[in-house]
């Protein structure tokens, strides 16, 4: 299973590490990630941007299912993803908990909430389907 370090330094210079997304947790059926807010994660309205919750949960669950591949697996793709937002903020830390739902040979179901560590505040509940992706047969 990767590290939350291993899945850190594959972020430097793409979406994750250009937002800031630290992986924090890698365990059995879970990974947790944060990201500090900043002026560049909200949007023109001066909101937190719903894109920047979102792509903190899409990481935490794809993340999480790279780290809960099956055997022979090379891979895998989001088949579906789904964001109810409850709520914003502006400063602090921004956390989420990405827990599996479904481990299977073809597919994984992961739920994710994203809460503000400093209030405590849910602001967003999530749930994503990966197709888990093998190697193609020679011929």
């Amino acid at each position: 299973m990767p590290t939350a370090e291993e899945f850190n330094a594959r972020g430097v210079g793409r979406l994750p590490g250009l937002l800031g997304l630290v992986v924090t947790r890698v365990a059995d059926r879970e990974l947790r990630i944060e990201m500090r807010l900043e002026p560049h994660h909200r949007a023109p309205n001066g909101y937190l941007h719903a894109g920047a919750i979102v792509t903190l949960a899409d990481t935490a669950t794809g993340y999480g299912c790279v780290a809960h591949l099956p055997e022979g697996a090379s891979g895998f793709t989001t088949i579906e993803l789904k964001s109810n937002h409850l709520g914003t903020a502006l400063d602090g830390t921004i956390e989420c908990v990405a827990s599996a739902a479904h481990l299977g040979r073809t597919t994984q179901v992961w739920d994710a909430v994203v809460t503000h560590r400093e209030s405590g505040r849910t602001l967003a509940l999530f749930r994503c389907t990966q197709m888990v992706l093998y190697p193609k047969a020679p011929g």
